[in-house]
C-alpha cells in the first residue's frame, strides 16, 4: 500500500512575463488612467450634464497625471470678473451705512420694463442677495405699499413712482427739460433725451419720444450704458483723466452690437475726438439700425451736469444730415437750458 505524499512547494521563483507585467501596471498606477477612460468611455452615452456632473464630482480624476489641459493663448488668465450687487453693499464698510436700505433698493432697481414681474429667486441670483433677505425686503416693501404679490410672482406698484417724483419735481433741469425737448422733436420729427451720469450709467431724466426706433422702451428713469451712446460719450469727454481711468476699470465693455467699441484705448481716443469736437455721434453701437448724436449741456460754472441728445434710424437719416441739420438745434436746445441752470 502505497502512501501518497504532497509535493512541497517549488521555492523557484515565479517568471513574470510581459503580460504579467501589464497586469500589475494595470493593478497599480495606470488603473486610474483605464478609470478615468472608461468613465470617459460610460459618460458619451449619457446625458451631457449628467456626465458631466459625474467626471467633475470624482476628486480622484482631478490627480490622474496624463491629464492635461491645455489653455488657449489667447484666453485670460485672470479674467475680470465684475462685482454683484451684494458684494458691492458688503464691501461698504462705513459704521454709519445702512446695509438693510441699501438691500431693499437693489431689490426695488431688480425690476425692469422687461421683467415686470419677478420671484424671490430671480431677484436673489440678479442682484446677488440671499433669498432670506430678498423675501424680507419684499415684504417690507409690500406691507409699504410699494410691491405686490401674485403667489411667488412679486411686481411693484404705482407708489414707487412717488420716490423719483421727488427728484423730478424738485430739480430745475427735469422742470425745464420737457418743452425744450418737445421744440427740438416737433423740429426735427425725431425723438430726444436729456440725461445725466449716474453709477457709470446714462440716466434719463426727460424724454420727448415721436415714434419707438428703438427694441426697449425708454422713459424717464431708463438707464443705459454710457460707453456705447451718444449721450454716455458726451459726458464721459468732459470728466477730469483721473474719472475716465476710474470709470475704465469698472465697466466691462461689451460688445452690444458688431459696430460696438470695446477697446478702452480706442473708446479714449474717441472720447479726447469728442470734447474738441464738442458733440458725439454713435452709429448702431447700441443697437443696429440707430444713429445718434448728443452735445453737453452746462450749468452756470461751465461744468457739464448733463446731455441732450435725438436719436433715429440710420436708414432714414445720415451722419452727414446728423452734423448739418440736427447739430445746431441740439446746441440751441443746450443753450436754453444752460440758461435756466442756477
Amino acid at each position: 500500500m502505497k502512501c501518497s505524499q504532497n509535493r512541497p512547494t517549488s521555492s523557484r521563483p515565479t517568471r513574470i512575463d510581459g503580460s504579467n507585467q501589464a497586469a500589475q501596471q494595470i493593478r497599480g498606477g495606470d488603473q486610474m488612467n483605464i478609470l478615468f477612460r472608461g468613465r470617459l468611455s460610460l459618460a458619451s452615452r449619457e446625458p451631457r450634464q449628467f456626465s458631466l456632473f459625474r467626471l467633475l464630482s470624482k476628486t480622484q480624476i482631478m490627480t490622474v497625471p496624463s491629464m492635461k489641459t491645455s489653455s488657449s493663448p489667447s484666453a485670460d488668465p485672470n479674467p475680470k470678473k465684475a462685482p454683484s450687487i451684494a458684494e458691492e453693499i458688503e464691501a461698504l464698510t462705513d459704521p454709519s451705512f445702512m446695509t438693510s436700505l441699501a438691500r431693499g433698493l437693489a431689490v426695488v432697481r431688480a425690476f425692469s420694463d422687461q421683467r415686470r414681474s419677478l420671484t424671490i429667486a430671480q431677484i436673489s441670483h440678479k442682484t446677488g442677495i440671499s433669498r432670506a433677505a430678498v423675501r424680507r425686503c419684499l415684504h417690507t416693501l409690500r406691507e409699504l405699499g410699494y410691491a405686490d404679490s401674485d403667489a411667488n410672482n412679486f411686481t411693484l406698484t404705482p407708489k414707487v413712482l412717488t420716490l423719483g417724483y421727488s427728484y423730478l419735481s424738485s430739480t430745475p433741469l427735469a422742470i425745464s427739460a420737457q418743452p425744450c425737448l418737445n421744440h427740438i422733436s416737433r423740429t426735427l420729427h425725431e425723438s430726444s433725451s436729456l440725461a445725466v451720469l449716474d453709477s457709470n450709467e446714462v440716466l434719463y431724466i426727460a424724454r420727448a419720444a415721436t415714434s419707438r426706433i428703438m427694441s426697449i422702451a425708454l422713459n424717464a428713469g431708463s438707464r443705459l450704458p454710457a460707453y456705447c451712446t451718444s449721450l454716455g460719450r458726451v459726458m464721459l469727454a468732459h470728466l477730469p483723466e483721473e474719472e475716465v481711468q476710474a470709470y475704465l476699470s469698472q465697466v466691462e465693455l461689451r460688445a452690444l452690437t458688431e459696430r460696438t467699441v470695446v477697446s478702452a484705448k480706442r473708446l479714449k481716443e474717441i472720447l479726447s475726438g469728442v470734447r474738441q469736437a464738442g458733440f458725439a455721434v454713435v452709429e448702431e453701437e447700441l443697437e443696429l439700425g440707430l444713429r445718434s448724436i448728443a452735445v453737453p449741456v452746462r450749468g452756470a460754472s461751465g461744468r457739464v451736469v448733463a446731455a441732450l441728445n435725438v436719436g433715429a434710424q440710420a436708414t432714414r437719416v445720415t451722419r452727414q444730415q446728423m452734423e448739418e441739420e440736427f447739430l445746431p438745434v441740439l446746441l440751441r436746445g443746450a443753450q436754453e437750458l444752460a440758461a435756466l441752470l442756477p
